[in-house]
């Protein structure tokens, strides 16, 4: 290994692959990458059925738990973070959804200038490889994005019956309508998982001009004045440093991206101090302003026998992997999630807050309960909670994971919005279109109406998503830890790129919007820009603020960017609009 490099970026996750593939297009620029896990390659990986398997298993993950949270009655949340080459997208459910384009106008609108949807789509093109996509979709980039095929009857049963209840259809909730429901994307491509790994690090590494270290575990960024020279880290045994000529790129994440800068100098001078680190920067933010999507089970009996449950015995399950092992065809090449749906909470938001998955059967997200017999469920959660957490040092020793509490649910909007959420579900499934395959409610119960017996439900059942952002927030007032470039503010050669920048949690799942916000900020860091997109229309219900769902999605806020830039603060910030 070379002892200097142009760049080092700290993570092989979502992020650190593609900065590692699109600076790596350069010849002369020397790259190391420096990953705590080790490789990704592995048949539980690649099989996008056996999706829980990684995310609950050591080599791939780091086994967080929360701290115990508050408003869930003490109980400690599982935080399942990436380990391994893809970090992240080598465990995650592969639910490949961009977001609202008003997720980028309310970025830009919370102060990270430039992050407008007409800047962010040109970048969602480039990376897309969809078959058969329509104008605002990418066909030729690294990452192949597919459709489930939608063979079992429940998943169109489903759209129709939210249909029925008032909501919009949407052909592609990727494409120009994201409101309503209708079919989901998955991050795979010929039956395997299409982690970040397989899409940019590896054809990277074939270049020769990057180099990756496995099972590195770096301790801080290694400072001259205030100047950010190299890393420290330990590998193999030995405590190593790396120099770095142009920049140190952390990419770790928004649990650890976070833990090394504070381990660096960089944090609340109280807590620093706590620990003995000297300060190099003072920066009050580093670790708060912590957002995620939390999530719930509606679950239902199903009268006929169509669905997944007899796959989950022993045979069922040998019967799938080895048909995925010879053909990577059939119920191993999908992750089951094939459709689902994004609506409003309630009339005066202008874009949706809650998000849909459906899945035709009735288990645990991480696969450890399941129903006993045929059932079928929804994961159902907000989008945009005003609850806030953050990230701490436990102490300043790189080996020890940092403590982190979300104040899940310590928001009172939370509760009407998760209540709306149980409500609403119950409303789909109660519509013909489901009348032949809905039976009575597994969960939370038909017992469960008022709203202190499903807050109570809440209470013991919220999960995360696995949504963690917002730790390095970007943007230009006070409150920034960086710029919106991912510059670190107060300190030179040092930059952030992963999901710990946001402002603001998009609305939906958050592996493609990390994928974009990373291909924009590789241009970025060489002085360039794809065009702004032409055609980038922001669309929402026209009624929206006398009515929590309809049929038409129609207006266009284009040319209504102030107007729709304080309506989106307003949403965000809980006041009325």
């Amino acid at each position: 290994m070379q002892e200097s490099f142009d760049y080092v970026i700290v993570g092989a996750g979502s992020a650190g692959c593609v900065l590692a593939h699109r600076l790596g297009e350069d010849p002369a620029a020397r790259i190391l990458v420096l990953e705590a896990g080790g490789s990704e390659r592995s048949l539980i990986v690649d099989m996008p059925a056996a999706l829980s398997i990684p995310m609950n298993t050591t080599r791939f993950n780091w086994d967080m738990v929360t701290e115990p949270e508050p408003a869930l009655d003490g109980r400690q949340v599982n935080l399942p973070r990436g380990r391994g080459l893809g970090g992240s997208s080598s465990i995650n459910g592969m639910c490949w959804v961009r977001g609202n384009p008003m997720d980028y106008e309310l970025w830009e609108a919370l102060g990270a200038e430039g992050w407008r949807w007409s800047n962010v789509l040109p970048y969602f093109q480039r990376l897309e490889a969809v078959r058969g996509g329509g104008p605002q979709r990418g066909t030729e980039g690294p990452v192949k994005v597919t459709r489930g095929p939608e063979k079992n009857p429940l998943y169109q049963a489903f759209v129709d019956a939210a249909v029925q209840t008032g909501y919009a259809r949407s052909p592609n909730m990727n494409e120009l309508q994201h409101e309503g429901f209708g079919p989901m994307e998955m991050n795979v491509g010929d039956g395997r998982r299409m982690s970040a790994a397989r899409a940019y690090l590896r054809p990277a590494l074939a270049r020769r001009n990057v180099q990756v270290v496995t099972n590195a575990l770096v301790d801080r960024v290694v400072f001259e004045g205030r100047r950010a020279k190299g890393v420290a880290f330990s590998a193999a045994g030995q405590e190593r440093q790396v120099a770095a000529t142009r920049e140190v790129i952390l990419s770790a994440g928004s649990i650890m991206s976070p833990a090394i800068l504070k381990r660096s100098g960089i944090g609340p001078v109280a807590e620093l101090a706590e620990h003995g680190i000297a300060v190099v920067h003072a920066s009050p933010q580093v670790g708060e302003n912590l957002m995620d999507h939390l999530e719930v089970y509606v679950q239902a009996q199903c009268r006929q026998p169509v669905t997944l449950f007899p796959t989950q015995s022993l045979w069922g399950k040998a019967k799938i992997g080895l048909e995925w092992i010879l053909t990577h065809r059939g119920l191993g090449a999908t992750n089951h999630f094939e459709s689902g749906g994004h609506i409003r909470s309630r009339a005066g938001i202008v874009y949706p807050d809650i998000q849909y998955h459906f899945l035709p059967l009735a288990i645990s997200y991480d696969g450890t309960t399941l129903a006993q017999g045929h059932g079928f469920q929804v994961h159902v959660g907000t989008k945009r909670s005003k609850s806030r957490g953050w990230v701490k040092l436990r102490d300043a020793r790189p080996e020890s994971l940092p403590r982190v509490r979300f104040n899940y649910m310590s928001h009172p909007d939370d509760w009407q919005e998760f209540r709306a959420c149980i409500r609403y579900t119950r409303e789909i499934f109660a519509q013909p279109a489901l009348s032949s395959y809905c039976g009575p409610e597994i969960a939370p119960g038909e017992k469960a109406t008022s709203d202190a017996a499903i807050d109570a439900f809440l209470k013991r059942k919220l999960e995360s998503a696995y949504h963690p952002c917002g730790t390095c927030r970007m943007g230009t007032g006070p409150a920034a830890v960086t710029r919106p470039d991912g510059t670190v503010n107060g300190v030179d050669g040092l930059r952030v790129v992963d999901a710990s920048l946001m402002p603001q949690a998009t609305a939906g799942d958050l592996n493609a919007p990390t994928l974009a916000l990373a291909e924009r900020i590789s241009d970025l860091m060489r002085g360039r820009h794809l065009p702004e997109a032409v055609d980038a229309p922001l669309l929402a219900d026209p009624d929206w603020a006398s009515r929590q769902r309809g049929p038409s999605i129609t207006s266009d806020y284009a040319r209504r960017r102030d107007e729709l830039a304080a309506v989106l603060l307003s949403n965000a910030s809980g006041h009325p609009h």
